[in-house]
């Protein structure tokens, strides 16, 4: 059967889902996502992605990828976010829907990825961020916060910032080429980016930053914790509901094509 492919970027609120993914227990994003496709084009499949954020983790910009039977595709390209959207739970919307080459595969063909973690750094939380935010209610030293996260720039092995998952990766080294935290207000925002990311590397590299600017360490300690390779000789793993997978990249390849009306057969 011949297939169309679609490049989709998805956003979603993670706090009622047990991850991207399909899961046994609970339920993913992955899950709505391939429900709301079914419902309009009975072949489709399975959806593939660039990532797989855990349990409470959101998104802004999620890529995947789906196969759509060319003959079940009956409706204006324009119109597709739209039908999908329709068919979906309000705490996740496709974003974006383009035609994209056959050969494009979401994962494989991602060149890094952009991570945004959201601090509320005051006192008392802020009710209506509670949900995306991490509330850090004591005074924080942005100064040596600054000084650590630039340790973590370049190739490094990221073992001891990673949580163990139930197999052994065949690296543990990963090249961050960004690791910067701003302020507006109580706000902190630390973009993480890199070629790749270990089982919740990124929200390790956050709750040990926190915990340098608690004065818990000392900021040069990123250094030796590097070195160890022991999840035990880092800081402490931040909470999923502040972690925001915010954009994925890709390397610029061929033209997408373009689709044409023998693609798509436009309503009368």
């Amino acid at each position: 059967m011949d297939t169309l492919k679609f490049k989709l970027t998805i956003a979603y609120d993670g706090t009622n889902y047990a991850g991207w993914q399909v899961q046994k227990i609970g339920t993913g994003v992955q899950e709505k996502i391939e429900s709301a496709l079914q419902r309009l084009f009975p072949g489709v499949k399975r959806i593939h992605s660039s990532s797989r954020t855990d349990t409470g983790v959101h998104a802004i910009g999620m890529v995947a990828h789906v196969e759509i039977p060319q003959e079940q595709f009956k409706m204006p390209l324009a119109r597709l976010a739209l039908a999908i959207n329709a068919n979906l739970p309000e705490d996740v919307r496709i974003v974006a829907a383009s035609r994209c080459p056959a050969e494009f595969h979401a994962r494989f063909d991602a060149s890094g990825k952009q991570y945004r973690y959201f601090v509320w750094n005051h006192h008392s939380h802020q009710p209506l961020l509670r949900r995306e935010t991490w509330h850090v209610p004591k005074e924080l030293n942005l100064a040596a916060m600054r000084a650590a996260s630039a340790l973590f720039i370049g190739g490094h092995d990221f073992e001891s910032f990673a949580a163990n998952r139930n197999y052994k990766p065949e690296s543990t080294v990963r090249r961050l080429t960004r690791c910067d935290i701003r302020r507006s207000g109580p706000l902190l925002t630390f973009i993480i980016e890199g070629d790749g990311f270990l089982y919740k590397m990124c929200r390790g590299i956050v709750g040990t930053l926190i915990q340098i600017g608690l004065g818990k360490f000392d900021a040069t300690a990123v250094s030796s914790m590097l070195e160890k390779k022991d999840r035990s000789a880092a800081g402490m793993t931040a909470p999923a509901h502040g972690l925001v997978l915010w954009k994925v990249f890709y390397h610029p390849k061929v033209r997408k094509p373009k689709l044409k009306v023998s693609d798509a057969h436009r309503p009368g």
